[in-house]
């Protein structure tokens, strides 16, 4: 259940009304709208609902849902005591309606079950806001995309199960439109009825599960990064979120699971915890970065977040048994180059192990200090997120030694910007650049030619694109890391390409010292240091280069598939472009970057075309009658297709 926050006034009924009367007749709904209510009632449109539908479709309800189970006693003890029209109205998480009691309102009936509420079958309603978003929604009379609707206001609030980090349900007051909706009358009610109802979901939970999330809170209770784990979820604190990388908490996972599955949990070394230690803040809700998807991407539970209501029901000592933990927990390095300590305990409950809380030491933070200091050592790079620093973290660390080094990642993803600054730190005598691709013959055979006569050594070889190798230059890397396994080169590889038994025989040698970049998709957080980096100082006669939050945020929401390479060749094309001054708006941009991502998940031949489609754009300078006629199709189908794929607002 969320905390309870006021939802702040929208515009008037009137002018809302106006607002949807002109977007139902084909208009812009006009500035007044906010811009989530006109995204609402898009999609909307998008999937097809009539505006004018007489009762929300039904769908197959489940068979004895456990939400209701648990639902029901809150549920009947509050119906009968709401008047002014107000119903209550229980759905589950994929919006299916469980239950209604209470007063008779405008567009139900007196069996609910069953009706889907979903946003594809009704458009915008407080639930399906409520469960998308995983927060109290109120939606007032003309917010609502069917005309069922305008008459009735509706506040809804998701249910967490104790270990659930996405809403299992939500429950929603409907009443009658006030003239003016500030706030639900109903709000109070929905709340206090989902607090009840996640008491009761507590109260139901496993005791296993109850055990493992009171240890992750009692460590979370000191501040600590941590990260409790049962072998099929995982419940992670802010701090360990930002701690920890993805691929680090998978082998935690995988290392819980072992010690589910395959642990001896003799006595010999255990103790039983106290009735204190076993008790935590009552209720909590958190969950799996995975699970905490909204549409702003994931998120971890905040510590707000963790706190539930005041009196959920726990259960006592005498309920269930205290976990034992063992005495000595184990202790490793993280194995990702992450450079951070972690202690896992195991948690045993019954003579058998139900799970592992992992806390990140305290050294974690100085370690993290000291990837930043290494990072700006190394000269040429722009970045601070955490997939770069560790990236180069680990790649300085290999680097300490004369060894081969290989540089795996996606086309531009700063391979070679990468290898030239740490063959620099290495203070050694300046490299010879072979670049495979131009397949310049006899570069590398030569070089190891050399170096195998000069035993004291000699230039270290930056090999580019080690993929395009031909036969020749292989067979000669080859024989020299036979006889000298140590030599100095650092190799780029752009996975991809099919590869011989040679070359890969070549690549699996390197690759025992190996580091891979992160795409710049997953970086993105660095796109305001690159823009500053590429875009230097003006020529003479032109502004700086700025960059408005609206362009950022687009540059932001782009794939690139051509990573850093395409991001510094599109703040070429745009400073070259541009004549107008202040900061570079969205418009400015090519097309295919003005242009938000596809808002539903398309086919194969559905991406295909989009992007056929932005390219002919590009091409033409946006011209949409010449990209029309280079596709060989009518503007008016290309109108109708770029509607279709959400690039109509670009």
């Amino acid at each position: 259940m969320t905390s309870i926050d006021d939802t702040p006034a929208g515009p008037a009924l009137s002018s809302l009304r106006r607002a949807r009367d002109r977007f139902l007749g084909g208009r812009p709904p006009g500035d007044g709208v906010p811009e989530d209510l006109a995204q609402a009632w898009r999609r909307a449109r998008f999937f097809g609902v009539p505006r004018d539908l007489a009762a929300p479709p039904r769908v197959r309800p489940p068979v004895d849902p456990p939400l209701l189970a648990a639902a029901r006693p809150a549920l009947d003890r509050v119906a009968p005591t709401l008047s002014g029209g107000m119903r209550l109205v229980l759905v589950d998480s994929r919006c299916r309606a469980l239950w209604s009691g209470g007063s008779r309102y405008a567009g139900t009936s007196a069996d609910v079950a069953g009706l889907d509420l979903s946003e594809k079958a009704v458009g915008h309603n407080s639930a399906a806001l409520a469960l998308r978003t995983g927060r109290r929604a109120e939606v007032h009379g003309p917010e609502h995309f069917l005309d069922l609707w305008q008459e009735v206001s509706a506040v809804s609030v998701p249910l967490y199960e104790p270990a659930a980090g996405r809403p299992a349900g939500a429950v929603t007051v409907v009443a009658p439109l006030a003239e003016d909706p500030t706030a639900h009358p109903g709000a109070a009610i929905a709340e206090a009825t989902a607090h009840a109802v996640e008491t009761e979901l507590l109260g139901r939970a496993r005791p296993p599960e109850r055990l493992l999330l009171d240890a992750y809170l009692r460590q979370r209770a000191d501040g600590a990064a941590v990260v409790a784990l049962d072998g099929s979820s995982r419940l992670v604190s802010p701090e360990a979120a930002r701690l920890l990388s993805h691929e680090t908490l998978t082998r935690l996972e995988r290392r819980a699971t072992a010690l589910v599955r395959d642990a001896d949990t003799g006595p010999e070394g255990a103790r039983a915890a106290t009735p204190e230690e076993t008790s935590g803040p009552e209720g909590a809700r958190t969950g799996t970065p995975e699970e905490n998807t909204g549409p702003e991407g994931p998120r971890s539970a905040a510590p707000e977040e963790s706190a539930g209501p005041e009196g959920a029901h726990t259960a006592t000592p005498e309920a269930i048994a205290a976990p034992e933990e063992f005495a000595v927990p184990e202790e490793f390095a993280v194995p990702d180059g992450a450079g951070l300590t972690v202690r896992m305990s195991r948690l045993t409950h019954g003579g058998e192990v139900i799970g592992a809380v992992a806390t990140v030491c305290p050294a974690a933070r100085r370690a993290r200090a000291a990837e930043r200091h290494d990072h700006d050592r190394l000269p040429g790079l722009v970045g601070t997120s955490r997939p770069w620093r560790l990236a180069v973290s680990g790649a300085m660390e290999l680097a300490r030694s004369a060894e081969p080094l290989l540089l795996i990642g996606e086309g531009g993803v700063g391979k070679t910007a990468l290898a030239r600054a740490l063959l620099t730190l290495r203070g050694s005598a300046a490299p010879r650049v072979v670049d495979a691709a131009e397949q310049v013959p006899g570069e590398v055979p030569r070089w190891c030619h050399a170096l195998a006569e000069r035993e004291g050594g000699g230039p270290p070889l930056l090999l580019r694109h080690a993929e395009r190798l031909g036969q020749s230059d292989v067979a000669a890397l080859l024989s020299l890391l036979e006889r000298r396994p140590a030599v100095p080169l650092v190799a780029t590889h752009t996975p991809g390409a099919p590869t011989g038994p040679c070359l890969s025989r070549l690549l699996d040698i390197l690759s025992a010292r190996s580091v891979a970049l992160p795409p710049l998709r997953e970086r993105v957080e660095d796109i305001p240091a690159l823009l500053t980096a590429f875009t230097g100082h003006p020529s003479p006669g032109r502004p700086p280069l700025t960059w408005s939050l609206d362009a950022r945020r687009a540059l932001e929401q782009h794939t690139w598939p051509g990573n850093v390479a395409e991001l510094a060749h599109v703040v070429r094309e745009v400073a070259e472009r541009r004549r107008a001054t202040g900061p570079v708006r969205r418009e400015e941009l090519p097309y295919g970057l003005r242009v938000p991502p596809a808002t539903r998940r398309l086919s194969g031949m559905e991406r295909a075309e989009r992007t056929a489609i932005l390219e002919a754009l590009r091409r033409h300078g946006d011209n949409k009658a010449r990209a029309a006629e280079s596709l060989g199709i009518g503007r008016a189908t290309l109108y109708r297709k770029l509607r279709a794929y959400g690039m109509d607002q670009a």
